[in-house]
C-alpha cells in the first residue's frame, strides 16, 4: 500500500463537547528492495548464419516491483560468454549480431546477462541466454494468390483490413516480411509482419493489381494480389433481392461457393450474357446459422431487372441452385409477424456504408457494407 488517509477527530469535555477534525496523510516511502525479474527466467534464440550485422536476436523483458524511481531504466551488460565481442546489447535489452555468424565455425553461444536497475543501492539480476547458429535459409517462401472484391457505397469507402497474404516456409527459424512497391501505398498499406493488406479510403470503382512481395531475408518471391472495387448505385438497393442459405458461414460460402453459385446464378437470371449481375453484400441472420445474400441485375442498355422478375426466374431454376448451395428461402418482402396483406407492406433497404465486414479466406476475401431491411405495414 503506497499511502492511508486519516481523518482524526479532536472532542473537548465541556457542555455541550465540540469538535474538529483534520485529514493526516499518511505516504509510504519506496525502498529499493527488490531485485528486477527476467521473463522467462532464461533464454533461447537462434540466428541464421550469414546475416548482416546488427540483426535483431532477441528481446530482453525485465520488471521490477518497487516503484518506477527504483526500477527502470534498467542497465544491460553481458557478462560472460561474449569475450570475442560477436553480440551487442543496447539499452532498451535487444540483443543484437555484431558479427556474421558462420555455422561452421560455431553452433552455440551462452550468455550471462545482467540487469541492474535505477535504486540506490542498486538491485541486480542475472540470467542465461543460449543463442544457437542454424544454416541459411535454403527454401523460398510460397504464397497463395489472394483476389479480393470490395463493395462500397459510390465515393463512400472509409478504407480498413481488406485481406490476408497467407504465406510459407519450409525453414523452420525464417521469419517472413512482406512489402508493397511504393508507388501503391497511396492507396494500400500491407502489414510488414503478417501480410494484412489495408485500403485507405476514398478508392475508386475499378481494378488494381498489388505489387506484393514475400522475403525470408534470403530469397524474395512475388505474390498476385487483384483487388477489385465496384461501387453500389441507390438504384441497384431499390431492385435487390435477397436469397437465405441454410448452416453456411460467410467464410465457407465465399471461400467454397460463391464463384460457383455466382456462376450457376448468372445462367438462372440473365436474359443476354451483356447483363450485369451484382452481388451487394452478405450478412450472417441473427440468431442462427442462415446467410443472406443480397443482389440485382443491371441490363446491358441501362436500368435494373424487377425484383419480381428475378424472383420468378430464381424460382424457376431453384433446384439448379440448390444442387450448389442449399436455399432456404428468396426474400423481397418480408412482412412476418404484421397482420398485413403483401400489397400493403413496404420494404426498404439501408446500407451502413461505415460499417464494413471483411470475409477473408487464404484465396479470396468479401469486404461489403452491412445492411439493414426495414419492413413497415401501409394499411
Amino acid at each position: 500500500i503506497s499511502g492511508y488517509s486519516l481523518i482524526v477527530q479532536a472532542r473537548d469535555s465541556g457542555s455541550p463537547p465540540l469538535s474538529s477534525s483534520v485529514t493526516v496523510n499518511v505516504d509510504i516511502s519506496d525502498v529499493n528492495d527488490n531485485s528486477p525479474v527476467f521473463t522467462p527466467a532464461n533464454y533461447t534464440a537462434v540466428i541464421q548464419e550469414n546475416k548482416p550485422v546488427g540483426t535483431s536476436i532477441l528481446q530482453l523483458v525485465v520488471t521490477d516491483k518497487d516503484s518506477f524511481h527504483n526500477g527502470p531504466p534498467f542497465t544491460f551488460t553481458i557478462l560472460t560468454g561474449n569475450e570475442e565481442e560477436e553480440f551487442t546489447l543496447d539499452p532498451h535489452g535487444v540483443l543484437r549480431s555484431a558479427v556474421i555468424f558462420k555455422h561452421m565455425v560455431s553452433t552455440e553461444y551462452v550468455l550471462c546477462v545482467q540487469a541492474k536497475d535505477s535504486g540506490r543501492p542498486q538491485q541486480v539480476s542475472h540470467t542465461y541466454v543460449q543463442v544457437r547458429v542454424i544454416e541459411e535459409s535454403i527454401h523460398k517462401p510460397t504464397a497463395i494468390p489472394l483476389e479480393i472484391f470490395i463493395v462500397t457505397m459510390e465515393d463512400d469507402f472509409p478504407g480498413g483490413v481488406i485481406g490476408k497474404i497467407h504465406a510459407t516456409d519450409q525453414d523452420v527459424y525464417d521469419v517472413l516480411t512482406y512489402t508493397l512497391k511504393s508507388e501503391q501505398k497511396s492507396l494500400f498499406k500491407v502489414n510488414s509482419h503478417d501480410g494484412k493488406i489495408i485500403a485507405l479510403g476514398g478508392l475508386d470503382n475499378g481494378k488494381y493489381v498489388l505489387n506484393v512481395s514475400v522475403s525470408d531475408g534470403r530469397f524474395q518471391v512475388p505474390i498476385d494480389v487483384v483487388v477489385h472495387v465496384e461501387q453500389l448505385l441507390q438504384e441497384m438497393l431499390q431492385n435487390a433481392v435477397t436469397i437465405r442459405f441454410e448452416n453456411v458461414s460467410p467464410e465457407d460460402f465465399v471461400g467454397l461457393h460463391m464463384h460457383g453459385f455466382r456462376r450457376t446464378l448468372r445462367n438462372a437470371v440473365l436474359s443476354q450474357k451483356q447483363d450485369s449481375l451484382h452481388i451487394i453484400s452478405i450478412q450472417p441472420v441473427a440468431g442462427g446459422s442462415q446467410l443472406d445474400m443480397l443482389f440485382a441485375v443491371q441490363m446491358h442498355g441501362g436500368g435494373f431487372f424487377k425484383p419480381s422478375y428475378l424472383i420468378q426466374k430464381l424460382t424457376n431454376a431453384r433446384r439448379h441452385l440448390d444442387n450448389v448451395i442449399r436455399i432456404s428461402a428468396i426474400l423481397e418482402k418480408n412482412c412476418s409477424g404484421l397482420d398485413c396483406q403483401e400489397q400493403h407492406c413496404e420494404q426498404s433497404l439501408s446500407i451502413d456504408s461505415h460499417s464494413l465486414m471483411t470475409y477473408s479466406t487464404a484465396r479470396i476475401s468479401f469486404v461489403c457494407p452491412r445492411f439493414y431491411r426495414n419492413v413497415r405495414c401501409m394499411c
